[in-house]
């Protein structure tokens, strides 16, 4: 008679599963008339807003308030950075009626403060700087009480280009770093630390109140961020946003940890302690995120 050999049970090994969203990272779905307002508005100039290409958590609140963050220069980036939704590839779109079709959408808006942003268009010897341009002009034309802010791009130390897009009038300058210096090759393999300082340097320089914003939860440390608010005071850094990285498909960057309000908190102390004028600081807050507030401070 044959020994039966009992084969030992291997049971399935699961794979591992992600955190899931706290609580604190809850947000409310688009709805109400005002939301509505700005949605037929956007739509009917053919307009594209970081709102939507980023998969902004606060779209239904600010646009709901009545306001939104445009972007200028088509919807197509020429980076491919880790962690951002907007499409990367070669963009074809070069619209010169933009700047009017912005303007306008501003004006029927009635918003009293308006973001504009776009996306990287390296392609461009100047990267874009004369839409950048005409699009404040021309907005600063049809509605001159309403005060600016630009979140605008690396320029590869393009510092005509930069001059031309932050001399038309506009309050605020803005210029993401978006992480720590030792995540950078990770977080924007197409960008440079030390570059996206300078240009903070050249636009204090100018006489812009300067802003920049970085994301927290894709591993850095807590020294790190210390060390990058230092060197953004160095550079002439104003206004600082920090908020919670999301990670927007799964193609994109993993989130490395849910960091909890209080910390956010403690940056926020910590960042004014460092020479920081205003620091926006919680887990949904983005660049635009009452951006109203950065003009006068």
């Amino acid at each position: 008679m044959e020994e039966i050999v009992m084969l030992p049970v291997i049971q399935p090994v699961e794979a591992p599963t992600k955190a899931r969203k706290p609580d604190w990272l809850r947000v409310k779905l688009p709805v109400g008339k005002e939301y509505a307002k700005v949605r037929n508005l956007v739509d009917q100039y053919k307009l594209h807003t970081i709102c939507e290409s980023g998969n902004c958590p606060n779209m239904g609140e600010c646009w709901g308030a009545g306001t939104a963050t445009f972007m200028i220069l088509g919807n197509v980036c020429t980076r491919s950075c880790s962690f951002c939704a907007v499409a990367t590839g070669r963009p074809n779109e070069y619209d010169q009626d933009e700047p009017r079709r912005v303007a306008e959408a501003i004006k029927l808006m009635g918003v009293k403060h308006a973001v504009i942003t776009s996306v990287n268009r390296d392609e461009l010897k100047d990267r874009g700087a004369s839409i950048w341009h005409e699009t404040v002009v021309q907005v600063k034309q049809l509605s001159p009480e309403t005060t600016i802010e630009t979140l605008i791009p690396d320029v590869k130390a393009n510092w005509d280009a930069l001059l031309t897009m932050i001399s038309a009038g506009q309050e605020v300058v803005s210029h993401n770093m978006e992480t720590v210096k030792e995540l950078y090759r990770m977080v924007r393999p197409q960008a440079k630390y030390e570059r996206s300082l300078e240009q903070i340097k050249h636009i204090k320089e100018y006489g812009k109140r300067t802003k920049s914003g970085i994301m927290l939860g894709v591993g850095e440390t807590k020294d790190q961020v210390y060390q990058a608010i230092d060197d953004l005071v160095a550079n002439g850094l104003d206004i600082l946003t920090l908020g919670q990285y999301l990670q927007p498909t799964k193609r994109h960057l993993e989130v490395a940890e849910f960091i909890h309000p209080d910390l956010f908190a403690h940056y926020r102390e910590e960042g004014l302690n460092r020479g920081l004028k205003y620091v926006e600081s919680g887990p949904l807050v983005r660049s635009s995120y009452h951006a109203e507030r950065h003009v006068f401070i």
